[in-house]
């Protein structure tokens, strides 16, 4: 791909330096630090493994993802403009993993996120969209993504978000009852489940029960705090798995979230996957 560009920075808070609101602290806070780009315009962009990422080589590596809605930042993120041979310019925004789960996870070195290009992706505990925009730049127009956040005020910017961008459905409801929402939601490929709740493991069920398909895949952020403060992280992650596996999933890898986020895993995997022929002799 090997074309060249410049890094547009999103005016005035955090700009790349040591922390936007909040400044220093994890990873700088809201603005950019140590997850964004450092400037210079010598930025190469390069297909990451997963498809629908990016990587911008420039003084640091970024993670990026292609802008759906080029010219718009969401949560004051830098943006990148790369010139192509024909003239044309794409515009990538830059994807930090102190303010994304999912950022954190590839960068974890996570084998398959099963979110590409066309995918269809229900995504639980939205918040106020920073991670679902990066989701929806990587499914693309071909794809959706199903957005459910409980909370009114995180829910707004949600709703602000999903309006520039055509493949976002907003749904302000509870994860715990996704009979409340069934008509606004199709089958799915992947479940993506970010909800901070004891009970996490269930309503991730309860929801592939109603949206993912047989065969279709599940990545769940799992904090090891909000399950129970009183074990080993390791411990609580492995709990989980188990409460996975009793419902009819298959967890397939675990990857750790440091250095982004303390006593976070990701456990990524398959739902009522086919049953392997036998052999005869």
């Amino acid at each position: 791909m090997g074309a060249r560009g410049g890094i547009s920075k999103p005016g005035g808070r955090g700009r790349g330096g040591p922390g936007g609101r909040g400044g220093g602290g994890r990873g700088g806070g809201r603005g950019g630090g140590r997850g964004g780009m450092k400037g210079g315009n010598k930025v190469v962009v390069v297909p990451h493994k997963h498809s629908g990422i990016f990587i911008a080589k420039g003084k640091e590596d970024a993670l990026v993802t292609k802008n759906m809605v080029p010219g718009e930042s969401v949560y004051n993120e830098k943006r990148i403009s790369v010139q192509q041979d024909d003239g044309t310019k794409i515009e990538y925004r830059v994807w930090n993993p102190f303010r994304s789960k999912l950022a954190a996870a590839i960068l974890g070195g996570v084998d398959n996120i099963w979110i590409q290009p066309g995918a269809k992706v229900l995504y639980l505990g939205a918040a106020s969209g920073t991670t679902v925009s990066h989701v929806s730049d990587v499914v693309g127009p071909e794809g959706v993504v199903y957005a459910v956040e409980f909370s009114h005020r995180s829910g707004r910017d949600l709703v602000n978000m999903a309006k520039k961008r055509t493949n976002v459905i907003p749904i302000i409801e509870d994860a715990r009852h996704p009979a409340k929402y069934r008509m606004l939601v199709g089958m799915v490929d992947v479940i993506f489940s970010d909800v901070a709740q004891p009970d996490q493991a269930r309503i991730l069920a309860l929801n592939a029960s109603y949206f993912l398909k047989a065969g279709g895949h599940f990545v769940i952020s799992i904090k090891a705090n909000c399950i129970d403060s009183t074990i080993p992280a390791e411990a609580v992650f492995a709990s989980e798995v188990k409460k996975l596996q009793q419902e009819q999933f298959k967890p397939a890898e675990q990857v750790t979230l440091e250095p982004f986020e303390r006593d976070h895993a990701c456990v990524i995997g398959g739902y009522r996957m086919p049953k392997k022929e036998k052999k005869k002799d």
